[in-house]
């Protein structure tokens, strides 16, 4: 089933920018990504506190792993019972562990033990949680509003990633972690509320694709899907290519080229700010209007184009031209990657959007993270300039491949 002006809940004739029910969804969901940065800064400084550097390390990774393990469980749990209850069910999940976590930091000091627990049943929940809310959108408005749904979205990133931290370290500050941990909860219960303020469009009975089997059964045939679609099999190739080219090198390896470079933690701050920037243009850009012509051919060009800015940042010789194309990497690859994240809601049947979502998750939140390690041996032993090459020459691949495909090279965003 598509979605229409006539099934969905809130979308007569308003764009998604003023639409009261999406304008909910993104209250919750930005109200979450701030509670997310709340936890892992209260997370990280507990941790700091309680164990050396390798015990903090095996802390903030233990969450990881059940994220890689489970996400595409989410997907189909997502489809089978719907992603309103998944959504709701994994935030007041998430609400009650860390105000738990909270209530038991004020009467015993905190253990690794302990805070490896909470970190693998937050990882738990994040499985859960990350392909039903990349499921939602859908549901609340019309496909014509789906890339300027992708936009607001890549918008509270942006801002959720300028507010997290902050938020954090305050809460740190003036009460210690269990402060923090009992703000993380509290953010968490008031995405829970707005949540269920959202109304979403009834899914239709499940038809011959949806067999009522196993999970096993219906992961299986959700993974069909998406190899015999002719827009979403190379889409996955291009999502799982670009991410595993970009994120090594821009989370990781920007901290190893600051070093090496001499530009210290104020002209690493300065690039990170400027990809921010950038990001959230091509974020605004997508929400304003809503459209781009050509969508799969402009996000492949775009990739395309930002992975050999990534290749040239290696070799800027000042803070400021690594912060200009810091600002071009951030505009180029978040405009292609907000409209491949619009292509997959609009492409994908609606009976199998959590499982196709869980995928292009999996890759961009699971998969792609666990290159950090690769990374920083190819750094120690090559240097940051071929590591960077290598990245931007990944990136570049998935756009390539992109465009080898006709129908994705030709695929539209509806208007």
């Amino acid at each position: 089933m598509t979605a229409t002006t006539a099934t969905v809940p809130g979308a007569a004739g308003h764009p998604a920018h003023r639409d009261g029910n999406v304008l909910r969804w993104l209250g919750a969901y930005t109200t979450s990504m701030v509670g997310d940065s709340v936890y892992y800064m209260a997370l990280a400084w507990a941790a700091a506190r309680t164990g050396g550097a390798a015990q903090t390390g095996l802390v903030l990774a233990a969450g990881s792993v059940p994220r890689a393990l489970l996400m595409l469980g989410g997907g189909v749990l997502a489809d089978r019972i719907g992603p309103r209850r998944v959504v709701i069910g994994s935030d007041a999940a998430r609400c009650l562990v860390i105000l738990g976590l909270a209530g038991a930091l004020l009467l015993t000091s905190p253990t690794v033990r302990l805070l490896i627990a909470v970190a693998l049943v937050f990882g738990v929940v994040d499985a859960l949680f990350l392909p039903a809310v990349g499921a939602l959108p859908p549901r609340i408005t019309t496909t014509g509003q789906l890339a300027r749904v992708q936009g607001l979205r890549g918008l509270a990133a942006r801002i959720a990633n300028v507010v997290g931290a902050p938020l954090g370290g305050l809460a740190v500050a003036v009460g210690g972690p269990a402060a923090a941990f009992a703000a993380a909860g509290g953010l968490f219960a008031v995405s829970t509320a707005l949540l269920l303020a959202v109304r979403i469009a009834p899914l239709t009975a499940p038809g011959p694709g949806l067999p009522r089997n196993t999970a096993r059964h219906e992961l299986a045939d959700g993974l069909r899907h998406i190899r015999r679609h002719r827009v979403l099999g190379p889409l996955m190739i291009v999502i799982a290519l670009s991410e595993l080219g970009f994120v090594g090198p821009l989370n990781l390896g920007l901290i190893l080229l600051a070093q090496q470079r001499g530009w210290g933690a104020s002209g690493m701050g300065w690039i990170i700010a400027a990809f921010g920037t950038g990001a959230g243009m091509a974020a605004l850009l997508l929400a304003v209007r809503g459209t781009l012509p050509r969508a799969g051919l402009t996000m492949c060009l775009t990739v395309l184009s930002g992975s050999a800015v990534i290749g040239a940042l290696a070799y800027a010789p000042s803070v400021a031209l690594a912060a200009t194309a810091g600002l071009l990497i951030g505009l180029l690859v978040g405009l292609g990657g907000a409209l491949a994240g619009a292509l997959v809601q609009t492409a994908a049947a609606s009976e199998y959007l959590g499982r196709v979502t869980s995928v292009s998750t999996l890759f961009t939140h699971a998969v792609a993270p666990l290159s950090y390690p690769v990374v920083g041996a190819a750094v120690a032993f090559w240097g940051t300039g071929p590591v960077f090459a290598a990245g931007a020459a990944l990136c570049g691949a998935g756009a390539l491949t992109g465009l080898a495909f006709g129908h994705l090279r030709r695929a539209e965003l509806p208007r």
